[in-house]
Formats: C-alpha cells, sequence, structure tokens
C-alpha cells in the first residue's frame, strides 16, 4: 500500500482521514465556542476587567425567562429583525431606572424602525417590574418595554460582562431593604456591566457599549443613532 507524506513521517491514507475528520470535529468545535460563548474570562474579578464581545463578534445565544418565568431563547441565526440588547444590573439600581426612564423617549422610534429591544436584568422574574421605582413603572407603563430576566447571568456571562459582584455591594443592598432575592447577585454573587448590543439580522453584534461606571450610561439620543444606521444598513 502506498503511503503519503505528512512533513517528515509517513502517514498511511487510513490514517489521513482519521486525521481530517479530527481536524473538522476540532474547527466546528472552535467555531461553536465562538458563536455561543465569550469569553476568555468569563465572569470577571471586577467590572474594570470584563472582556465583552464587540462590533463584528457574532451574538451569542443564550436563555433568560419572562416574567411569566417562561424560558426566553435569544437564537442570532434565527433573527426575523435587528435587536437592541440593553443589560442592566437590577431594579435595585438608581441609575438603571434612570436610564429606562430616559430611554422611554426613544423606545418606540426604535421599534417604528424595524428595530426589538430587549431589556435584560440581573433580578428575579417576579422583580422585573416590582423592583423598580414606582415612577420608572409610570414612566414604561404602556410602552411595551420586554424586561427579561437574566437572573442566572446565562446573558452577562455570554456578553462577556460578568462579574463577581462585591459583598459590600450586596450588604449594602441587603442593610437598604432592597429585594435582591433570587437575582444574580444573590443567587450567584454575579453582576453585569450596563451595556448595550445591537446586533444585525444576521446575528452579528453591530454595535456594542460598555462602561465600567454604572453611573454612566448610553445617552437615549445616541441609541437612537446608532439603530437608524443599523436599520439603513440592513
Amino acid at each position: 500500500m502506498s503511503t503519503s507524506t505528512v512533513g517528515k513521517y509517513n502517514v498511511r491514507p487510513s490514517m489521513l482521514s482519521v486525521l481530517s475528520i479530527a481536524l473538522l470535529v476540532l474547527s466546528l468545535a472552535c467555531s461553536m465556542s465562538i458563536q455561543y460563548g465569550h469569553a476568555d474570562t468569563p465572569v470577571a474579578a471586577t467590572a474594570e476587567e470584563i472582556q465583552p464581545l464587540i462590533a463584528g463578534d457574532v451574538a451569542p445565544r443564550f436563555a433568560v425567562e419572562t416574567v411569566d418565568h417562561k424560558s426566553f431563547v435569544f437564537e442570532p441565526r434565527d433573527l426575523e429583525r435587528p435587536a437592541v440588547l440593553i443589560s442592566f444590573r437590577g431594579g435595585w439600581c438608581p441609575f438603571c431606572n434612570m436610564h429606562l426612564s430616559e430611554l422611554r423617549h426613544v423606545v418606540g422610534d426604535i421599534n417604528a424602525l424595524g428595530v426589538d429591544v430587549l431589556f435584560l436584568s440581573g433580578d428575579s422574574p417576579d422583580l422585573l417590574y416590582k423592583s423598580l421605582d414606582m415612577e420608572t413603572q409610570q414612566d414604561i407603563a404602556g410602552l411595551g418595554y420586554q424586561i427579561l430576566s437574566d437572573a442566572d447571568a446565562q446573558a452577562a456571562i455570554a456578553f462577556g460582562i460578568a462579574f463577581k459582584a462585591p459583598q459590600k455591594v450586596f450588604d449594602y443592598r441587603k442593610s437598604k431593604g432592597n429585594d435582591i432575592v433570587d437575582s444574580s447577585m444573590a443567587k450567584h454573587g454575579v453582576l453585569p456591566v450596563p451595556s448595550v448590543f445591537a446586533v444585525d439580522a444576521d446575528g452579528i453584534i453591530a454595535f456594542a457599549y460598555s462602561n465600567a461606571d454604572y453611573k454612566v450610561r448610553l445617552p437615549a439620543d445616541e441609541l437612537l443613532a446608532v439603530v437608524k444606521g443599523l436599520a439603513v444598513a440592513q
């Protein structure tokens, strides 16, 4: 039987087939890891050390829950239209409340451009709306805000924005009487860095924004400008 030469070694054809299959499996495994999970550091030690996905990356697949405890799976390969994903820490966070209230001015315009808006909260399903300030609840009432629970931090980890919640934050929130039962912080000791990801209809991240300083958020008018650009490109 003849042999083929790979490098300085003689390899029989059957061995070449085995090597080819092994390389194919490895290639598929690598591509799946790129598509569905990120993170050289899945949960960073601090907010400053996160490694978020960036524009040009494939958006990750993840599962979260609705307010009715139903599973909601974000599948980037099956999107019917672009989507904007806005991650925030929870209703107990005053800066998150202010950002949600501000975004009410542009959510309707974003939807009218053919782009879905999904809010990802670290709160449990039962607290998605209850934990928000009453003023925020009034601001977003009737606007069709779709707030989903990422209490298991799947989305935060997949996007590379999860970090270990400082114990002092947990203790402070408890001392304030904040209801954080079954939140990502209470269940897993994890918080998301507030972030915005705009994903096109092909499942590719077209825009990404994260800031380790939770007091700094993407302004509503800038988000609308991003979405207008995304809508034109589709």
